[in-house]
């Protein structure tokens, strides 16, 4: 006789296998938001890339005002080589490694104030040299009488003076001989109240240059 697979009514069905644990992740994680995280990266970039830039700008303002500073004229004592509302830069870097010369023009600080106000005049004698200023306006530096072409005119509203220059003097005097408060009133400048040397206009910008290179003037004084 043959037999048959007889399956019953009433036996237990066999439970299914539950498949092993693993951790949830991050896209099951209803909370986790990808885009806030990279939202939060990129905002504190963003802010730390301000800051350096900030902070370099700041330090190339600082280094640039060590080497240049500009200056607006005011007063006519220079007159006709700077004039009144004129902005002019000046390279306080001219003299770290060197002195001024005679012809520089130059910006330092009012020698009976020094915090006062900075003055702007032409470098006449160096440390050394004896100059002297007549009554007419004539100026002589070491015996040599100056012809310069740069002056307004040769007048003298002070008393005749001659003075030899100590280490660390110089002696200067507006180009508007005329209406120029200068060594010929409170005496020499010393260096260490020398800002630097002008060296351009630039503005009216139409007007910008280089000043003039005067040294020929001074050329026949030896030293």
């Amino acid at each position: 006789m043959a037999r048959s697979s007889v399956i019953s009514q009433h036996a237990e069905e066999p439970e299914p296998e539950q498949p092993p644990w693993r951790p949830p992740k991050p896209e099951d994680d209803e909370e986790y938001d990808y885009q806030d995280e990279q939202g939060e990266h990129w905002g504190g970039r963003l802010l730390v890339d301000a800051l350096e830039v900030c902070i370099l700008t700041v330090l190339i303002f600082l280094g640039i005002r060590m080497l240049v500073q500009n200056y607006i004229v005011d007063g006519p004592s220079m007159q006709p080589t700077l004039h009144t509302n004129e902005f002019i830069l000046v390279d306080k870097s001219a003299y770290f490694f060197s002195s001024p010369q005679r012809g520089d023009v130059i910006v330092f600080h009012f020698p009976p104030n020094p915090s006062s106000k900075d003055l702007v005049k032409r470098v006449i004698g160096v440390p050394g040299d004896t100059v002297t200023v007549s009554a007419d306006g004539a100026v002589t530096v070491d015996g040599v009488t100056l012809n310069e072409p740069y002056i307004n005119d040769m007048s003298n509203p002070y008393m005749p003076k001659t003075i030899t220059l100590g280490p660390g003097q110089y002696f200067v005097l507006g180009d508007n001989r005329g209406d120029s408060d200068d060594s010929r009133d409170w005496g020499p400048v010393p260096r260490k109240d020398i800002v630097g040397r002008a060296d351009l206009v630039y503005w009216p910008f139409v007007d910008a240059h280089f000043l003039k290179d005067w040294s020929g003037v001074f050329r026949k004084i030896h030293r």
